[in-house]
């Protein structure tokens, strides 16, 4: 019964995650197979394989491996960024991570060393959006670089190549990525009016929103 059980939440998040996974692409924040998706299950992680466009993915191509990066379940080869994945949760209590290659995110990345605070909505990733130095993807020292710039943080750019997100959940890591991208959508749309600069807030009025955002929303 226990095992039968596992297997359903499995496939429950596997179904999860394609659809997450799909979601980046309809919503434009990856073409073709550029980014991927994981969501961790216990001391499994499940995630999207390599090279594999997500509207092929089926129940049977459920892809999981341990915190180790060992293979468990499947028999596709899982994403290349897979030690980025595992980085997060071996470090984080993030249940689902989100990777996209982001058009207004990757443009911010190869700009700046840290996302201007031209919203206060950066407070809902924990602060100023680092920028982790460009590292070769699939790497561990890409992984590293990641690490550094997510400490205190559930989302940063990655330099020349886009954008991490975490989450206790899908949606909320789905939607950190989202805001992310429309935060950097902003800026750039700002800063790109000749002869005015915009304004940014400090780091005393994020603290403050920071604040007010652990009140947000309904209460049980």
């Amino acid at each position: 019964m226990a095992e039968q059980r596992r297997d359903a939440e499995l496939e429950r998040i596997w179904t999860e995650l394609v659809a997450t996974a799909r979601r980046t692409v309809a919503d434009g924040l990856v073409v073709g197979t550029s980014g991927n998706v994981s969501a961790r299950v216990g001391d499994l992680v499940l995630v999207t394989p390599s090279g594999v466009p997500y509207d092929r993915l089926t129940p049977d191509d459920l892809t999981g491996v341990d915190l180790t990066g060992r293979q468990v379940l499947g028999t596709l080869v899982p994403t290349s960024e897979l030690p980025m994945h595992l980085a997060v949760y071996r470090t984080t209590d993030a249940r689902a991570v989100v990777h996209t290659h982001a058009v207004h995110a990757t443009a911010v990345s190869t700009l700046v060393p840290e996302l201007p605070l031209v919203h206060y909505m950066a407070a809902a990733l924990g602060g100023p959006v680092r920028v982790a130095p460009y590292a070769t993807y699939g790497t561990d020292e890409l992984a590293e670089n990641m690490l550094r710039a997510l400490a205190g943080r559930s989302g940063c750019l990655l330099q020349n190549h886009g954008t991490v997100t975490h989450g206790a959940s899908l949606d909320q890591a789905y939607d950190r990525t989202a805001q992310l991208e429309w935060m950097c959508r902003l800026w750039l749309t700002a800063s790109s009016v000749p002869g005015l600069t915009a304004s940014l807030l400090s780091e005393a009025q994020l603290a403050e929103v920071g604040a007010r955002l652990k009140e947000y929303g309904q209460r049980r």
